[in-house]
């Protein structure tokens, strides 16, 4: 099998818009519930359904793919997760590394969903030094004055950041300096890096306070559906203020199942 070294996803060569490959990871897991349901066709009003977007758009995403179904059939559910699959570069083994082995970066490495869809975590590594060769999800942890070396042996090219906020940007460099051109980065704060490396970041906290937005967006709409009568869920915004918070006032980062 093929390592993440070898070979680079082909979806910017062949013009696919970035709007459309982020929304094929929703399209492959809805793909891969009919498939292991044994489901063998569908149509495009369901799976768009199934993934929560609309049927036209995701037959506009699918004629990128070059597939467009069979009328009165619909797709076929085991081609195209082959298909999807292929195009996201889950058909060969990706090498990854998890720097930060906290909370939140054991988290991840018990995730489970990682080798199902093609990614092997080659290793943890984390700064301090009582945590080297403590077995998290199987994997001894390993120091940071390793990294480099972990990295060429194991032909890493996709890097996972889970460290505080003050320690990733240099983990970053580091990571980029030996050879790692895609990031995922938890940690709190923006990360610098050199045209030709991808970074995608994932907030939590940010999450939830759009969340927030919307849940108080949609107390005043009740309230001014109600005449002016405070409703349950606006009290409960309004009581928030004053709610019992960390010493930050920060939420604090959940993983999620």
């Amino acid at each position: 099998m093929a390592t993440g070294r070898t070979h680079r996803p082909a979806t910017r060569s062949r013009g696919i818009p970035e709007a459309t490959v982020a929304r094929l990871p929703l399209y492959l897991r809805a793909l891969t519930a009919l498939s292991e349901r044994s489901v063998p066709t569908v149509s495009s009003e369901e799976l768009a359904a199934a993934a929560g977007v609309n049927s036209a758009k995701l037959r506009k995403d699918f004629s990128y793919l070059g597939s467009y179904g069979t009328r009165g059939v619909g797709y076929d559910v085991e081609y195209l997760v082959y298909q999807i699959s292929r195009e996201l570069g889950l058909t060969q083994d990706w090498p990854v590394v998890i720097v930060g082995i906290g909370n939140l970066g054991a988290a991840l490495a018990n995730y489970g969903g990682f080798a199902s869809r093609g990614f092997r975590v080659a290793a943890l590594i984390d700064a301090d030094p009582a945590m080297a060769g403590k077995p998290v999800a199987g994997i001894p942890v390993r120091h940071t004055d390793e990294l480099e070396r972990i990295i060429e042996d194991n032909g890493v090219s996709i890097g996972v950041i889970a460290t505080p906020a003050g320690a990733a940007q240099q983990v970053c460099d580091r990571l980029v300096a030996a050879g790692v051109t895609s990031i995922l980065n938890f940690a709190p704060t923006v990360l610098t890096v050199p045209d030709g490396v991808d970074v995608r970041k994932v907030d939590l906290s940010i999450e939830l306070q759009i969340l927030a937005f919307h849940e108080q967006r949609k107390a005043g709409e009740e309230l001014a559906a109600n005449d002016g009568a405070l409703p349950a869920a606006a009290a409960r915004a309004a009581a928030g203020h004053s709610a019992e918070q960390g010493p930050d006032g920060d939420v604090p980062a959940v993983m999620p199942a």
